[in-house]
């Protein structure tokens, strides 16, 4: 949704953007802010969808960003895309950089200098065939499972491999797991390959506010690590409460129905394995519509000794239609 108000606000004429209830509570002011800026009039109850972007000429802006998005940081460059000038965006921390990559395969100028990103308006993008690559963020379930259930190993192929989107398989070799990764292709700037993972030895990670923006969508697969075995502790997330829930406090009342001991912090939450790495049974845990808390729950359940039952499970289909066939599949 931020990403499309960014091209809707070139755009000579208006559109109403909407969203289901999760969506709706997303906040939007970081992206109607700036683009206000540049020129467009968006329409929104207190900060939020449904929004009516009344499109039109903009002209390019400075803008640093508060808080570190690359959805945000996106939405602004795509408009830039059609504004008079330069834009120039400014990240306070590393975020992914599709955006920028995608800018080079369709040969649009553009500059990357550290955390600031320049793009000139007004030059027609260059007609590509791409190969999209597989979506790491959905791929983290499984490889989280593998990585935390003993004696598992799982291949993942033709799978994305951006730098900026990987962090997982640091976070998983720290944990304790075997993780091996060959890059066999590219497409658009994105190489894309194999991932294999298998369980060794679980141990104790923390995960800094250094390492958040790069691991934003992975961290409530990094959640349901721990409910096997080990300990897992992550700071400086306080964007996971203005995800499709409140991604910190859903976790840790999901973990917690299904016998796993874990603590919910203002900007993270802590999540430990119970004796032997096995919860004592299961439990039935409530995803509150949120689709990676669903699957988060999901891959935590595989350490029930007892059946569990996720409430809410149904939205997966947001991003993984296919996520509960493919766990029966790969669940001995």
């Amino acid at each position: 949704m931020r990403l499309l108000v960014g091209v809707l606000a070139a755009q000579p004429f208006s559109s109403r953007v909407e969203g289901d209830a999760s969506l709706s509570r997303r906040p939007m002011r970081r992206v109607i802010e700036p683009l206000t800026a540049m020129g467009a009039r968006i329409e929104a109850v207190d900060g939020r969808a449904p929004m009516t972007v009344h499109g039109g000429r903009l002209v390019g802006i400075e803008h640093r960003l508060v808080s570190a998005s690359a959805q945000v940081k996106s939405a602004i460059l795509l408009a830039g895309l059609h504004a008079e000038g330069e834009t120039v965006v400014t990240e306070p921390a590393a975020t992914r950089d599709h955006t920028e990559r995608a800018f080079q395969t369709f040969d649009v100028p553009g500059v990357v200098q550290g955390r600031t990103i320049r793009v000139a308006g007004g030059r027609p993008l260059l007609p590509q065939h791409l190969t999209v690559p597989g979506d790491f963020s959905s791929a983290a379930y499984w490889l989280v499972a593998a990585a935390a259930l003993p004696g598992s190993h799982i291949e993942v192929d033709d799978v994305g491999l951006n730098p900026t989107r990987i962090a997982l398989i640091d976070v998983l070799r720290r944990f304790g797991a075997r993780v091996t990764v060959h890059e066999t292709a590219s497409s658009g700037g994105e190489p894309r390959g194999t991932i294999v993972v298998e369980a060794l030895d679980a141990h104790a990670i923390t995960i800094g506010p250094d390492e958040v923006p790069l691991l934003i969508d992975e961290l409530p697969a990094v959640a349901a690590l721990a409910a096997h075995g080990g300990e897992v502790t992550v700071k400086g997330a306080g964007e996971l409460r203005v995800k499709e829930s409140d991604r910190i406090a859903t976790l840790v009342l999901g973990l917690r129905a299904l016998g796993v001991e874990a603590e919910e912090y203002p900007d993270g939450f802590a999540v430990r394995g119970g004796a032997g790495g096995r919860p004592s049974g299961g439990g039935v845990a409530d995803a509150h519509g949120d689709h990676r808390t669903a699957m988060a729950l999901a891959i935590a359940a595989l350490a029930a000794e007892q059946p569990s039952r996720i409430s809410g499970a149904e939205s997966v289909a947001i991003s993984y239609p296919e996520f509960f066939e493919t766990l029966d599949r790969l669940v001995a």
